[in-house]
């Protein structure tokens, strides 16, 4: 896909009479020089991969480095217990989303999207409402052609990569794509989806990248539960009529100033903020002691 914002697409949607989801898929066709139908089976088989990595997930495995792994396993047992404080549907997003987390940190099989980091933002939402019965994988698929075009945009504007632009980049992203495909699976405008991934990416701009050890483990498997849930809450605000303030393009062309802005400490190289405080100190050298 070659679109360099995000208006372009809502242009092409409104010119040409078209879903944002479809605009996306036409376009990835041509780029791959695939048929329609080849690029839908592509989606299809990520679609099957993120829905096998949720229900292959075992709360019994642990990282090597013992860090993290069964977080998925016991706030799934705990929402079953149906007393949670935020509701039965936004308590299995939070445990899908540590699922996922906890099998990209014990090196099982997860779809990136946009990047290892931030893996279980997008299944998690897509797949609770799947589950749920809230939505056809028709629509499931539509909505990851919806999450991919705007991937691409903040990728080719901004970054999706921790190293250059903080973890905003990352679960940010993560969480701005969801957002908008959850506004595409409720039968939202293109404006509303793009509202969404607006909102959704301001809410998480400024987040620092600082694994402890330089593992894709901890803050990083927890932050996964805040991109889905401040995708839910972007969604519902687009959905409810509110718009952003700020065209989204210049929310991810401000994200890039942030992060190019931001100190190298702060961008995955465990040189700053949790990844050098005391305990996390304490950990690696108890990991390097294994």
């Amino acid at each position: 896909m070659s679109f360099r914002a995000i208006d372009e697409i809502l242009q092409t949607c409104q010119q040409r009479q078209l879903p944002f989801w479809q605009v996306v898929l036409e376009a990835d066709a041509e780029e791959q020089g695939i048929l329609i139908d080849q690029s839908l089976r592509k989606m299809h088989h990520i679609w099957d991969v993120m829905k096998d990595s949720i229900e292959s997930y075992d709360p019994d495995m642990r990282s090597l480095s013992g860090m993290v792994g069964g977080e998925g396993g016991k706030m799934a047992a705990y929402a079953a217990q149906g007393d949670t404080l935020c509701g039965p549907f936004v308590s299995q997003v939070i445990a899908r989303a540590l699922m996922m987390g906890c099998s990209n940190a014990c090196m099982r099989r997860i779809v990136t999207a946009p990047t290892a980091g931030a893996c279980g933002v997008l299944p998690a939402v897509l797949y609770t409402c799947w589950k749920e019965g809230q939505c056809p994988e028709e629509q499931i698929l539509h909505a990851l052609y919806v999450a991919a075009g705007v991937g691409q945009v903040i990728a080719e504007r901004a970054s999706i990569s921790g190293a250059a632009g903080g973890c905003q980049a990352e679960i940010g992203s993560a969480s701005g794509m969801a957002a908008a495909a959850l506004v595409s699976l409720r039968g939202g405008t293109p404006q509303q989806m793009a509202d969404a991934c607006a909102m959704a990416l301001k809410n998480l701009m400024g987040l620092v990248c600082d694994p402890v050890g330089g593992l894709v483990e901890v803050p990083c498997v927890k932050r996964n539960t805040v991109g889905a849930v401040n995708a839910l809450a972007a969604a519902d605000m687009a959905l409810a009529g509110i718009s952003s303030v700020i065209p989204v393009d210049q929310v991810i062309d401000a994200m890039r100033e942030v992060g190019d802005s931001m100190d190298l400490s702060l961008k995955e190289t465990a040189r700053g903020g949790i990844a050098i405080s005391p305990r996390a100190k304490e950990l690696i050298n108890e990991c390097r002691a294994l």
